[in-house]
């Protein structure tokens, strides 16, 4: 991939600056956009709770021209975790713009593992040679995104390194940060240790590799234990033909050995395997997150649910363009933000009724798809993928739970 094309940095940054927060801190952040276009950022995975207005999506939010600035206030209420932050308008997040968000656990509250010696944050995913505009034309053409040209480890093709000493266990923050490629993450000759994902501490099982799909983030804990020498850290692609590949270095303090081939072998086209993996993923009911009371605490299965969607995923062409839709609706940003036109009652603007709460037939329409629901409503959520490949689906501000994964169905 020996090739220049324009990227998307923050403060002369690729990846731009991570960002490291304590639950319930305050952030402020002043975005100035240099681009020659609109531009948000979102903060994945943070709740923005009373703060929806700065999630930095379409719909919540107006984007930031060229040559102005907003500034983002919101708080990390109640939230620790391993999350990113990454561009949601066009296909920005192909060029940069992403970086890591940490939020750490107040020091009264436990953590259900002994603290690490050190923290590393690895962002992870495709990277493309062609610049985001001209893959922007590939889908307005029709056309499918091509496969990517590479991984990149922190902005990194090859070789990163991360330093830690013999014995001590460390904290590895891995997040996929790519645009549509799920990828396969392992350390040579080390087995890790599933603590966090998504803000919510799992039971600590034992993983010699990991899947994870695109925006989303895991925390793991390696402990160096043998030779003292460089270890490969591998993140290969899943689904795809061929498979890519990309390589960090796990270096243990003192070595003055490289680390030696072959890498260790990752799975590769299997759908089934990845399911079973993420089946093995379940909540720690009993420790403690942002709060002093359990994870477990909150009886979920006792809350009546009060409505059930049944949301369908497909792939379509509209007016020449490649388009998805969610129940034959494909999304259309209005002039007016959703959020201003809820607040002020403006008519006209978007209805209720534009999509259903199940499939319907018939061929996709564009549209402004609102769902409209109540403060505390309790949902349960059906995601059907119906096309070939595999789909990720990212819920802002909410907080959920899976109920079961489903194959072939």
């Amino acid at each position: 991939m020996n090739s220049s094309i324009e990227g998307i940095l923050f403060n002369g940054q690729f990846p731009g600056p991570n960002i490291e927060a304590v639950t319930n801190d305050n952030i402020i952040i002043n975005v100035i956009n240099k681009l020659d276009e609109p531009f948000l950022i979102t903060w994945n995975g943070i709740k923005q709770r009373k703060t929806t207005w700065e999630d930095g999506v379409l719909g919540t939010q107006c984007p930031i021209p060229p040559n102005t600035n907003w500034t983002y206030k919101f708080q990390t209420k109640d939230q620790i975790g391993t999350f990113s932050y990454f561009p949601s308008t066009k296909l920005h997040r192909a060029a940069g713009g992403f970086g890591g968000f940490n939020v750490a656990h107040r020091s009264v509250i436990a953590v259900p593992y002994p603290i690490p010696a050190g923290e590393f944050t690895l962002l992870v995913g495709d990277w493309y040679k062609t610049g985001h505009k001209e893959l922007q034309q590939t889908l307005d053409s029709g056309k499918n995104l091509p496969l990517p040209d590479g991984l990149l480890i922190n902005g990194v093709l090859k070789n990163a390194v991360f330093t830690g000493e013999k014995g001590k266990t460390y904290k590895f923050r891995v997040s996929n940060v790519g645009i549509a490629t799920s990828m396969n993450f392992r350390i040579q000759s080390h087995t890790m240790t599933l603590v966090e994902v998504e803000g919510a501490h799992t039971l600590q099982e034992v993983y010699e590799s990991l899947d994870i799909h695109p925006g989303q983030s895991v925390a793991v804990l390696v402990t160096p234990h043998g030779s003292v020498r460089d270890y490969f850290i591998v993140a290969s692609t899943r689904f795809t033909k061929p498979i890519l590949t990309t390589t960090g270095i796990l270096r243990y303090a003192g070595s003055n050995t490289p680390a030696l081939k072959p890498l260790p072998i990752g799975p590769t086209y299997h759908i089934h395997w990845s399911m079973k993996q993420a089946r093995t993923i379940r909540l720690n009911l009993t420790a403690n997150a942002a709060r002093p009371n359990p994870q477990g605490s909150f009886h979920y299965g006792t809350i009546p649910v009060v409505r059930r969607l049944l949301l369908a995923n497909t792939a379509t062409k509209l007016d020449g363009k490649l388009r998805y839709a969610i129940n034959k609706v494909s999304y259309v940003d209005p002039e007016t933000p959703l959020k201003l036109t809820d607040w002020l009652n403006i008519p006209g603007v978007f209805n209720f009724n534009t999509i259903k709460d199940t499939p319907t037939p018939g061929p996709a329409v564009y549209g402004a798809s609102v769902i409209g629901t109540a403060l505390h409503d309790f949902m349960e959520i059906v995601f059907q993928n119906t096309e070939a490949t595999l789909q990720s689906w990212h819920l802002d501000d909410t907080a959920s739970m899976l109920l079961r994964k489903l194959y072939d169905q």
